[in-house]
């Protein structure tokens, strides 16, 4: 089809195609302006600083900046990072599963700690079974929210990295009580916990597994590829304690909402750009799916809205990065649309939030 043979160039050299008027959003898009007036009027509702964009079949049919933002702003994506995070290890898994190269064969059912040589003395003997598989999909076993543990809120001077392996204390968002996940609080694969300490891990064993920091890796591999010119990826921890800094893996990144919506557009196009296959097509049919029973909706770092009810109005293949303050990038394959929604916000659980705009954005394009 036409509109799969699509990528828009970089911004600087004009950037997406358009069909932003009611007569050619409905023409080129197959969308209802209309019914996008009432997502418009949501956004706008929550008084926050924003920039919206909604791509349909290829086409810009939607952009709103709210609250002094413009379309150059660049927003903290927070927990969106996630994903960006496990693309790294997507790409970099279908590079390692299939035999073994100069850097050694890695997938999913790795143990994790083999990549960690920080993380040395164990500080449970149960961490030697934690995979990738099990961190991707916050399986670990390792304390997080459920605990009290949001973010990486540490004591001056203590490096979320050695805290994140057990070798120092957290301290819990609401109460400032020190809280240690040197003992896991379940076996490994056995529950579900949304947890930036668990996730931590991987930032450090993507710099072992690669010599590269994840933000040079995806800078390279994927950023620069599909028109992302103006990314910024925060580090997290300490210089000089041993450990160092390294890409915060859970966030933070900075960037724009059309910028977002080209990383959300690969996801739709299957991770192809051009006539390039930049992300495995089998990993997101993994990643973009329920990874594990205890919590369905989760896949492997993005949210799915596993049969249709974690987005009522959805449809059932869409799947999600969400961040804190109503931060996201969804993609919806059926509708051939992507929405993405940053700024400021709603502190409540995004998916919550966010679900009435949603499913007004896909009536629109489903009028049609």
């Amino acid at each position: 089809m036409e509109q799969e043979s699509y990528f828009p160039p970089c911004e600087s050299c004009g950037g997406w195609r358009r069909a932003e008027d009611k007569r050619s959003a409905a023409d080129l898009a197959g969308m209802d302006a209309s019914v996008l007036d009432e997502a418009r009027r949501w956004n706008a509702s929550l008084g926050f600083a924003s920039s919206v964009v909604v791509i349909r079949r290829g086409h810009l049919v939607a952009e709103w900046h709210e609250g002094g933002a413009a379309p150059e702003t660049s927003f903290n994506i927070y927990s969106c990072t996630k994903s960006f995070t496990g693309t790294a290890y997507g790409i970099l898994f279908g590079e390692r599963a299939g035999c073994d190269s100069a850097g050694g064969r890695v997938g999913l059912d790795s143990a994790a700690y083999a990549f960690l040589p920080e993380g040395q003395p164990l500080t449970d003997p149960r961490k030697e079974r934690i995979t990738l598989r099990h961190l991707l999909s916050m399986c670990s076993g390792i304390a997080g929210e459920s605990h009290g543990l949001y973010g990486f809120r540490t004591e001056p001077g203590v490096s979320a990295f050695r805290a994140a392996l057990g070798h120092a204390p957290f301290l819990a968002r609401d109460t400032g009580e020190r809280i240690s996940v040197a003992n896991l609080v379940a076996e490994p694969g056995s529950r579900w916990d949304y947890s930036d300490p668990a996730f931590a891990h991987l930032s450090l064993a993507f710099y072992h597994l690669t010599g590269q920091e994840l933000g040079q890796f995806m800078q390279e591999r994927v950023f620069r590829k599909i028109g992302i010119e103006n990314a910024w990826w925060s580090l997290l921890g300490l210089e000089g304690d041993g450990i160092g800094r390294h890409c915060n893996p859970s966030g933070s990144i900075y960037l724009s909402a059309r910028d977002f919506a080209r990383f959300g557009y690969l996801m739709l196009r299957r991770g192809r750009w051009q006539e390039e296959q930049i992300v495995p097509a089998s990993w997101l049919d993994v990643a973009t799916r329920s990874s594990q029973p205890h919590y369905p909706v989760y896949g492997l770092t993005w949210w799915t809205n596993h049969g249709g009810t974690f987005w009522p109005g959805v449809p059932g293949d869409a799947f999600a990065a969400m961040g804190f303050k109503t931060n996201l990038c969804c993609i919806v394959p059926s509708l051939d649309l992507v929405v993405v929604r940053l700024g400021l916000g709603p502190t409540d659980p995004t998916e919550f939030v966010a679900a009435p705009f949603l499913a007004a954005v896909s009536r629109a394009a489903s009028q049609t």
